[in-house]
């Protein structure tokens, strides 16, 4: 507590701080209402079959990848991140706003083309943008982890709320309902951005950092591609199991869309804590070993879903759900932004990069295995990739462990 209070204050006191969370709440909060349905929306609003659905999900995020990699290399060398966040707002507006009233596969699959690809990298803006004032108050270095960990907690702050809200509009109303909130939160982020947060182009030490490291060199940077392929295993899983877990609790377990909410509202609760402990923790010790743990803790989780026999025992393996958002969404950022110095928004992007990837991954699998598994037998898949990426970090840990410890000697 003498730790963490001192940093609320601070966070407090400043105005640029307090945009931030604002922000991330309204961001996480329109998140919030669609992706944990996605899934529902696809295969029973628009009747898509789940191939045709992976095959959807899977062209909208090679879109995200393409899109978000180019705007946030721009937001390092020439734009302010201002400028990315207006954009990026803008077309979270549109694209929500299309979802709520377009229904066949060509046209929601252009609107996502155009106007989700461009809003995915609001995420990202958001955490670089964070690290720019972070780095710009004269805070301790050593402190970064937690910092990032307290923005990162109003994110997850936001879910806490929001599933269980989009669930009962989805109970009164509909898929049209929940969609339009989500444009407005976007809308309502669009003109906080614009009207409170500062015009600043890229720092000299950005644009150099940036001009020196082109995209074909960012892999050569040591322990970045083991972490980077870990993260692709680990966000595949993820992103299996949330889009099989709505289905679980629904077709397999008997439950409602009021028991699905519950579930995701749960995780979010606990990660307000875990956000603040873990977040100290990793100011002591390596950030990559936090995440290998973590990667390991994916693997309980998973093991878990596999064996619930209810909806009721879904709910207390959501604790472990968010120690790993805790880790995997909060300090990793920091562990990549650590190991690309100088380059936020690149760094911060290779972060989601690998999240858009392994959720490619995601919803294939999520359209191929559905059709000829179990619902039950995915998350043991999950299971697998989640030990594949254990391993992979553990084996290449020397060489990651070395450049994180070098990064903060920095």
């Amino acid at each position: 507590m003498n730790r963490i209070f001192p940093v609320l204050r601070l966070m407090w006191s400043r105005r640029d701080f307090r945009v931030l969370i604002a922000c991330n709440l309204l961001v996480g909060l329109a998140y919030s209402f669609v992706l944990p349905f996605t899934s529902l929306f696809g295969t029973r609003e628009v009747g898509l079959s789940p191939l045709a659905f992976a095959a959807y999900m899977l062209i909208t995020s090679v879109s995200g990848i393409i899109v978000s990699s180019a705007l946030s290399r721009w937001s390092d060398l020439r734009y302010s991140r201002k400028t990315i966040l207006l954009i990026s707002g803008i077309c979270g507006l549109a694209g929500n706003g299309a979802n709520a009233y377009l229904r066949d596969f060509w046209s929601l699959t252009a609107a996502g083309i155009v106007f989700l690809g461009i809003s995915s990298v609001c995420f990202s803006q958001l955490f670089a943008y964070a690290r720019d004032r972070i780095d710009g108050s004269g805070l301790p270095p050593g402190d970064t982890p937690l910092l990032m960990n307290v923005f990162r907690l109003f994110f997850a702050f936001s879910w806490t709320v929001g599933p269980a809200l989009a669930s009962w509009i989805l109970a009164h109303g509909s898929f049209r309902a929940t969609y339009l909130v989500a444009a407005g939160l976007f809308g309502l982020f669009v003109l906080l951005v614009a009207f409170l947060v500062p015009h600043d182009p890229p720092s000299a030490a950005t644009r150099a950092a940036a001009k020196g490291m082109p995209w074909h060199r960012m892999f050569s940077v040591p322990g970045l591609t083991p972490n980077f392929v870990g993260f692709v295993l680990f966000y595949a899983s993820s992103t299996l199991g949330m889009m099989s877990l709505p289905l679980l609790i629904v077709n397999t377990l008997h439950g409602d869309e009021t028991q699905v909410g519950i579930a995701y509202s749960l995780a979010p609760v606990f990660e307000v804590p875990l956000m603040f402990g873990i977040g100290l923790w990793a100011t002591r010790i390596e950030s990559a070993r936090l995440i290998r743990m973590t990667m390991l803790v994916a693997v309980a989780y998973f093991g878990g879903l596999f064996l619930v026999r209810s909806p009721a025992q879904v709910y207390p393996l959501q604790f472990l759900s968010a120690a790993i958002v805790a880790v995997n969404g909060g300090v990793a950022i920091t562990f990549f932004q650590d190991l690309l110095r100088n380059q936020p928004g690149s760094s911060t992007n290779l972060f989601s990069n690998a999240q858009r990837l392994g959720s490619m991954v995601g919803f294939m699998l999520f359209g191929g295995l559905q059709s000829i598994w179990p619902l039950r037998s995915i998350f043991a898949v999950c299971a697998v990739f989640c030990v594949s990426a254990f391993a992979i970090m553990w084996i290449w840990r020397t060489e990651a462990d070395r450049s994180r410890r070098l990064a903060m000697v920095r």
